[in-house]
């Protein structure tokens, strides 16, 4: 299990607000690039209810760009 946050030490160096779309989009970036490193490609993106929109959709798109199939 992987656990990815803008609070990271290596988030709040690139954001200065961690609560939006651009945040949202490089977390899925960054978690892409990690998620790689560790030989994983495809992923189960559960939205838990949530609509598909906003930062959610920010991230999976995210994720997307970094490589990511789900």
């Amino acid at each position: 299990m992987f656990c990815f946050s803008t609070l990271n030490k290596e988030m709040r160096n690139k954001l200065k607000f961690g609560g939006n779309v651009v945040a949202a989009r490089l977390l899925g970036e960054v978690a892409a690039e990690r998620l790689k490193d560790r030989g994983i490609t495809k992923i189960v993106f559960d939205r838990g209810g949530y609509l598909f929109h906003g930062r959610v959709k920010a991230l999976a798109e995210g994720l997307r760009k970094g490589g990511i199939v789900f």
